[in-house]
């Protein structure tokens, strides 16, 4: 099955989708609960079962029970497959109006970095050891590393080939350009190479076409997304997911950033001899040129 066909069956298997399945079977108070999860459900995604409850004017346990009618345990495996619908799909200016529901507004702070805490927390839990180390040998034993993420993906793509460049001197930083001119940079891309693409939501068709590409070369693909299922995991030999969220209308990458982090530790302590010379040598580059400032 193409991931087209997949993405469709995903969408058909939704809640929205069970929800309009089965509207003419609802309670006056589930009508008003499933009406407003449809129509708002870039906001609904972020409430807690009280203030979805407060917002429809029902009580939170008729919330809790509409979500085991719909065939969850409770509200909040509802809330999570919502979220999960939603966030592929809010644009920009969406994001920013629900700020309301996922930061306290009194501490924005303290929010914002605990739940980047939390992101990093779940990040550990979502990937395997082997798979982990599985990857890191794909990238150590390549020929040649083709590194690519497009819009807010281009930065952390960027921080990994900062470093590799350090590491390795087959690296190849791909430029988010034109439809044909990433396919240029790729070129050469071929059976012994590695291809690492970075995708999150609102996943770029360029960075999956690159992979598609990529691979069609016989090239290994390696993802960092959010699931197993995004557009790029479902065409990678390797998938390391990392928890990635929303805040406010820009994107929370500090657990992706994290795993980056592990990756670059992971490649270096494997490759300490060369990284030693080359940094020595740096040293003596940024000495002579007074690169960084000393304190006094």
């Amino acid at each position: 099955m193409d991931i087209q066909n997949k993405t469709d069956d995903r969408e058909q298997s939704s809640l929205i989708a069970k929800i309009n399945e089965k509207m003419s079977e609802f309670s006056k108070s589930q009508r008003l609960i499933g009406n407003f999860i449809t129509n708002h459900y870039e906001q609904a995604a972020y409430m807690t079962a009280l203030k979805l409850g407060s917002a429809v004017g029902v009580s939170e346990s008729t919330v809790v029970r509409f979500a085991i009618e719909m065939g969850y345990e409770g509200y909040p495996e509802m809330q999570r497959d919502l979220q999960s619908y939603s966030k592929t799909r809010l644009t920009a200016l969406q994001r920013l109006n629900i700020t309301n529901h996922r930061i306290d507004q009194e501490n924005v702070f303290k929010s914002v970095l605990l739940q980047d805490i939390e992101r990093i927390k779940a990040t550990v839990m979502m990937i395997e050891e082997s798979a982990f180390e599985s990857a890191v040998d794909s990238i150590l034993s390549a020929e040649n590393i083709y590194i690519f993420g497009a819009m807010s993906s281009n930065a952390l793509a960027r921080f990994m080939d900062n470093y590799f460049q350090l590491i390795f001197n087959n690296v190849h930083f791909v430029q988010a350009l034109n439809t044909s001119g990433i396919y240029q940079q790729l070129i050469r891309i071929g059976r012994n190479d590695v291809f690492i693409g970075f995708s999150f939501p609102r996943y770029c068709i360029s960075t999956t076409n690159a992979a598609k590409y990529a691979a069609s070369h016989g090239a290994k693909v390696i993802a960092i997304t959010d699931s197993m299922t995004s557009p790029l995991g479902e065409i990678a030999d390797h998938v390391l997911t990392a928890k990635s969220d929303m805040v406010s209308f820009a994107d929370s990458l500090v657990a992706p950033l994290s795993l980056i982090n592990a990756i670059i530790a992971a490649v270096g302590i494997k490759r300490r001899d060369t990284i030693e010379a080359t940094l020595k040598r740096l040293e003596e580059i940024w000495d002579e040129n007074g690169v960084y400032t000393e304190l006094k």
